[in-house]
């Protein structure tokens, strides 16, 4: 019997219904094995019982007024996972999808990926079933004043400081943050990502896809390759996707496949990044519209698919368990290197273990996409010294970050005899930070 199975068997007794949270909970388990060996210490003070129980799970009722006159309701969340290491820190999600689960597991994974920065920042996830899509700016202005009625109360500079996800951009941002305001006669560093006249940091828009392609970089680059001359499949066409294909270009690799909920393209000429953000960040329209005015591209109905697009390097950048072991075996056989996640656990465990068996160069989204968290924290820091960096500054920050977690994954997993299995070097390195706060704090 493996150490930790009785924690994981806890987990499923306390969280029965929560399969993304579960699934989340197994994955960094597993990897843990050797250190409940090699730190009884650890297993003798709860610090694994206690990693994996929330300190605090905030639920409540959001009711809004649409255009119509009429009443909606939906449900907020905010779970404040783990303050070891800083005030809690993570993003809020707008999406039909959401639920407890699913912020969860976003907000345990969110605990490692901050360790794993180096910055002085804890984990929490928020968010909300709340859809923006086909809203007015009106409408989408009451919806976030009413959220930030209720989480006020439970949000600070020094306690815990949301960004955006999913669903949240600079506008939910701007909105949620002026009503904060409003609220409690303040102004400080309460959010990140804020717009550049009110406290929001250079480079910030940018940061998770410009820090996943950083890491990928780095990862490749201690194998003697890199991006330059790469084919590349990135899924997604929001904020990650299209700052991944952004940098991945100016590496020298050419961005052939981008998709939305709706369905994909393929642009054999290499995407038009131009044109893919006037129709995603402008107009806010569906991708298919790209394949309407490029002579070359094709567009397929479905997302899934596209992870038959034969690539090098695949960027998933969508959402959560959305490239399953099908796609990875289509993946391995069409010659794919590497696999980097820039959405939060995008790869199934079966996509994994089929990656990891046939030698794939896969890093999780813990690390690879830690680029908007750590950014997130340094707009903190600019907030707290009143002053605002370049975004030359900013920029040599993260790709400073993001090449030390590389290497941070790299020397854990050696270190533990575990070769290139940088998910295991990842769960290892960013866990064992947290549970040395923890051991020094005490039982709390």
């Amino acid at each position: 019997m493996a150490v930790l199975d009785y924690v994981k068997e806890e987990v499923r007794k306390r969280n029965p219904h929560d399969v993304e949270f579960i699934q989340a909970t197994d994955e960094v388990l597993a990897s843990l094995e050797l250190v409940a060996q090699k730190h009884p210490e650890y297993v003798e003070n709860g610090i694994f019982e206690r990693i994996i129980e929330p300190e605090r799970q905030i639920m409540f009722r959001v009711p809004w007024v649409d255009d119509q006159g009429k009443v909606q309701v939906n449900r907020g969340y905010r779970v404040e996972f783990n303050s070891a290491i800083g005030p809690y820190k993570g993003g809020l999600r707008f999406h039909p999808s959401v639920n407890l689960s699913i912020i969860k597991f976003l907000g345990f994974e969110q605990c490692f990926k901050n360790s794993l920065t180096g910055l002085p920042i804890g984990g929490g996830k928020g968010g909300s079933d709340f859809d923006p899509k086909g809203k007015s700016d009106g409408e989408i202005m009451r919806f976030c004043q009413s959220f930030m009625t209720e989480l006020y109360r439970h949000i600070g500079a020094d306690t815990d400081v949301p960004a955006g996800d999913i669903g949240v951009g600079g506008r939910e941002i701007g909105y949620m943050f002026g009503q904060y305001k409003r609220i409690r006669n303040e102004y400080s560093g309460v959010l990140t990502g804020k717009g550049l006249t009110f406290g929001g940091s250079l480079a910030r828009t940018e940061a998770t896809g410009y820090g996943l392609c950083y890491f990928t970089e780095a990862m490749l680059q201690d194998k003697g390759n890199s991006f330059q001359g790469k084919t590349v499949v990135i899924s997604g066409s929001g904020n990650v996707a299209i700052y991944a294909a952004q940098k991945a270009t100016q590496l020298g690799s050419k961005v052939i496949a981008m998709s939305d909920s709706n369905g994909y393209v393929v642009d054999p000429d290499g995407i038009d990044l131009a044109l893919m953000k006037d129709i995603k960040e402008v107009r806010r329209a569906r991708i298919k519209e790209y394949a309407q005015q490029k002579a070359n591209a094709v567009y397929t109905e479905g997302c899934k698919n596209i992870w038959n697009t034969a690539c090098d390097i695949a960027l998933p950048c969508a959402t959560q368990n959305e490239l399953d072991e099908a796609a990875a075996k289509t993946l391995v056989k069409n010659g794919v290197i590497a696999v980097c996640e820039g959405a939060n656990m995008p790869c199934t465990p079966e996509a994994i273990t089929v990656f990891q068996e046939n030698n794939i160069l896969y890093a999780p989204g813990k690390a690879s996409n830690a680029g908007g968290v750590a950014t997130s924290a340094l707009e903190m820091s600019q907030n707290s010294l009143r002053l605002s960096w370049t975004f030359e500054e900013v920029d040599q920050r993260l790709k400073g970050i993001m090449e030390n977690i590389y290497r941070t994954c790299a020397d854990t997993a050696k270190a533990y005899g575990l070769g290139d299995d940088f998910m295991a070097g990842a769960n290892i390195a960013g866990f064992e930070k947290i549970a040395e706060a923890m051991m020094a704090q005490g039982i709390v």
